[in-house]
């Protein structure tokens, strides 16, 4: 961990919602004026596009029906690591960019001069000079294996994990709109993914210092059928400190500042659904602040 160079790391799975604490947190680096090194999880898969469609269709082949973008045999987990350890000491470090779209291959191509496509990635590239800190976003920011722990060098782990039904509506939701995937094919890729789940996402949200758990409030019992997202109205989030201290968690202000809001126990508390990027701006705002100070200090 670094107090000159912190590492902010949110994570959550696939359909989680990480987008949502994205823009919190942007909000907050806009306001505070601060300059991040923005890391995107996608970035440090270590197979494009076709590359992965080609493991999965070997892997099937060999009996493995488990390969997945979760696991580490499609991540590089070590440069992960070895960056934020870099970054938290020097402030220096290697990243890149996955193309998602066309737009982002032309944007991209444009600054590099290169001839990228949708599922392939840009070249390392040194990150920028005189940032503020490393903002991570995606599936593996607190990652730990027997030989790579990322999440000893996050100064502060968020987690995003909505209750696995709604999770799941959220993913066909998206992967139906976005990528044009039918509700079959995503909870194929549910199944395949649930192994590495099991054993490389969910063991993070117990390393980190905060995690935002949305529970809807009408019946998701069946999200393979459910069509509809629950809007935020009809759910509650549960926001859960590991150490209410060392994150500074104020929570006669919040109980004070968010109404119909409550404790469930001492380091939980749960505000209504609509409430949670207030409550994230709430909490985040003032803990990015001491930690810039203390870099400055």
């Amino acid at each position: 961990m670094s107090v000159k160079h912190p590492v902010v790391a949110v994570t959550g799975s696939s359909g989680a919602g990480t987008t949502t604490v994205k823009r919190a947190f942007e909000h907050v680096f806009r306001r505070e004026s601060l300059s991040p090194v923005v890391i995107e999880g996608d970035s440090f898969h270590s197979l494009s596009r076709m590359e992965f469609r080609e493991a999965v269709k070997k892997a099937e082949a060999a009996g493995n029906f488990s390969f997945s973008h979760f696991g580490p045999e499609a991540n590089h987990f070590d440069k992960l690591g070895e960056l934020f350890k870099t970054y938290g000491e020097s402030g220096t470090g290697k990243k890149r960019y996955y193309i998602h779209s066309d737009q982002e291959a032309a944007e991209h191509n444009a600054r590099l001069n290169t001839n990228l496509k949708p599922g392939e990635f840009t070249p390392w590239e040194d990150i920028p000079a005189g940032s503020d800190l490393l903002f991570y976003e995606g599936l593996h920011g607190l990652v730990k294996t027997d030989s790579i722990d990322a999440s000893a060098h996050v100064d502060l782990g968020v987690g995003v994990v909505p209750i696995i039904n709604l999770e799941w509506i959220q993913k066909i939701f998206r992967d139906n709109a976005e990528r044009g995937y039918s509700a079959e094919a995503t909870v194929d890729t549910i199944l395949r993914r649930m192994p590495d789940y099991v054993n490389h996402i969910t063991p993070q949200f117990s390393r980190t210092d905060i995690n935002f758990q949305r529970v809807p409030t009408v019946d998701t019992s069946n999200p393979f059928i459910t069509r509809d997202i629950p809007t935020p109205d009809e759910s509650l989030v549960i926001i859960h400190f590991s150490n209410p201290k060392k994150a500074g968690a104020d929570f006669p202000y919040l109980l004070s500042m968010i109404p119909n809001s409550f404790m469930s126990r001492y380091n939980t508390i749960v505000v209504p659904g609509g409430k949670m990027s207030y409550a994230m701006d709430l909490i985040l705002t003032p803990i990015i602040h001491n930690m810039i100070e203390r870099r400055n200090a």
